[in-house]
């Protein structure tokens, strides 16, 4: 685990938490060389079982995906 003093650690502390995020690896913060902290990567959140299709059935098609959403008589580019 890597080591960091705490004074390093204080004038970095945003920049090694976003780190510790991306790689997943913790780092030992120490005093005088002895350890004060730790910070770690947190937990991944659970996924339900269900998760992949949870949305099924939620969407709706009425009309032909080909047909102008608008009438083509209001385009502003048919205005004469």
């Amino acid at each position: 685990m890597e080591k960091m003093a705490i004074s390093k650690f204080k004038a970095t502390c945003l920049a090694v938490m976003e780190r510790v995020r991306v790689t997943r690896k913790p780092i030992l913060i120490t005093r005088f060389g002895e350890p004060v902290a730790e910070v770690i990567p947190p937990s991944a959140p659970e996924r339900p079982e269900d998760w992949l299709g949870a949305l099924k059935g939620t969407a709706t098609m009425s009309d032909d995906l080909t047909d102008p959403v608008v009438d083509p008589d209001d385009w502003e580019a048919n205005r004469s």
